[in-house]
C-alpha cells in the first residue's frame, strides 16, 4: 500500500505525482493528494514538494515531520534547474524534516515553471542589477517547458526503480 502526498503551487509537482501514480498499481494506492493525515496511513509514501527558499513548502514540512517508520520517496520541482548540486542541496534540506525512523528509498528533482509574476519582478530589477537579472530571466524562460516529457519519463523510471 502506498500514498502519493504532494504540495503543488503551479501544477509542476502534481504532474510528477501523476507520473508516479501511472507506474504504480492503482489498487494499492490508499491516498493521492495534498498533505493530509490520510496520506500517512501507508507504509510507502511518495512525498512531493515545490521548492520554497531551498526547502520544501511549510505544508510538506509539517507532513514529513509527523511520519514514523515509513519508506519514503522524495520528489520535487524547483524553478532553478540544470544543476544536480542544487537539487541535491534542496533534497538534503528536505531530509532534515524527516524523523530518523523513516527510510528514504529514492529521490527525484527537476526544474519547474514559475508564475509570470516572477519574470515581471526580475524585469523590474533589470536597471538595478542588469547582469544578474538577465541571467534570472534566461533561467525563467528555460523553466517554462518543465516538467517536460523527459522529466516525466525520468520520474517514472525513478519510481519504478525504487518500488520494483
Amino acid at each position: 500500500m502506498y500514498a502519493i502526498v504532494y504540495s503543488s503551487k503551479t501544477g509542476n509537482t502534481k504532474a510528477l505525482a501523476e507520473a508516479a501514480h501511472a507506474v504504480l498499481p492503482e489498487k494499492d494506492c490508499v491516498y493521492l493528494g495534498p498533505p493530509d493525515p490520510k496520506g500517512a496511513t501507508a507504509d510507502d509514501i511518495l512525498a512531493g514538494f515545490w521548492t520554497d527558499k531551498g526547502n520544501c513548502d511549510k505544508d510538506m514540512k509539517a507532513f514529513l515531520k509527523g511520519l514514523e517508520g515509513k519508506r519514503i520517496f522524495l520528489f520535487g520541482t524547483a524553478g532553478f534547474g540544470g544543476s544536480e548540486e542544487y537539487f541535491n542541496s534542496i533534497l538534503e534540506s528536505v531530509r532534515k524534516n524527516i524523523p530518523k525512523s523513516n527510510t528514504i528509498v529514492g529521490t527525484f528533482m527537476c526544474q519547474g515553471k514559475m508564475p509570470a509574476t516572477v519574470r515581471q519582478r526580475y524585469e523590474s530589477m533589470l536597471s538595478v542589477q542588469p547582469n544578474k537579472m538577465k541571467s534570472m530571466i534566461k533561467n525563467f524562460d528555460q523553466a517554462l517547458s518543465h516538467p517536460d516529457e523527459q522529466d516525466l519519463q525520468n520520474m517514472k523510471e525513478s519510481v519504478a526503480a525504487a518500488f520494483n
